[in-house]
Order: C-alpha cells, then sequence, then structure tokens
C-alpha cells in the first residue's frame, strides 16, 4: 500500500523591524518570494506560512529586495551564485 504524502505548515520568521516589506522565496514556490509574503508583527518580527510536504527545502528571505539567509537556521548550503541558502527539513 503506497503511503499517503504528509503535508505540514512551517512557519517563517524574522526580525526586521524596519522593513517595508519581506518575502519567503525557495525551491517550494520556484524562488518567487511574491508568492510567500510574510506580515509584521507590533515586535517588529515578519511571519509568513506554508503548508509543504515532508522533504528538504532550500530557501532565503527577501527583504525590501535584499536576499539573505535566515540568521535563526544554522542549516546552509552553497548555491549556484556563490552565496548560501537557509536549510529546512520538514519530517
Amino acid at each position: 500500500m503506497a503511503r499517503k504524502a504528509v503535508s505540514k505548515k512551517h512557519e517563517f520568521k524574522i526580525s526586521a523591524p524596519n522593513a517595508n516589506w519581506v518575502g519567503v522565496a525557495g525551491d517550494f514556490n520556484n524562488w518567487n518570494p511574491d508568492s510567500l509574503t510574510a506580515r509584521k508583527d507590533a515586535k517588529g518580527v515578519w511571519k509568513a506560512a506554508a503548508t509543504m510536504s515532508a522533504g528538504t527545502y532550500e530557501y532565503k528571505f527577501v527583504i525590501d529586495g535584499s536576499w539573505i539567509t535566515d540568521p535563526s537556521c544554522s542549516r546552509r548550503t552553497v548555491n549556484a551564485f556563490g552565496t548560501e541558502n537557509s536549510v529546512l527539513v520538514l519530517k
């Protein structure tokens, strides 16, 4: 019998109180930050939630046009541009 793929909700969050716009781009959304935009809370923390299947994903935050790795994520990998992507493992 085939196992059903399990989807899990994951919340991305980053503190950027002075930012005007934050998106999350990764291999789970074809690196399109406009498809997963974050909302800022009263403390200046931006949050965005995505439902994804179990697996390993690479991603970055896009803050006012600047692509940055997740400072709270210790897993990183070098990308084709010679910079790093954050790595998320969902089980």
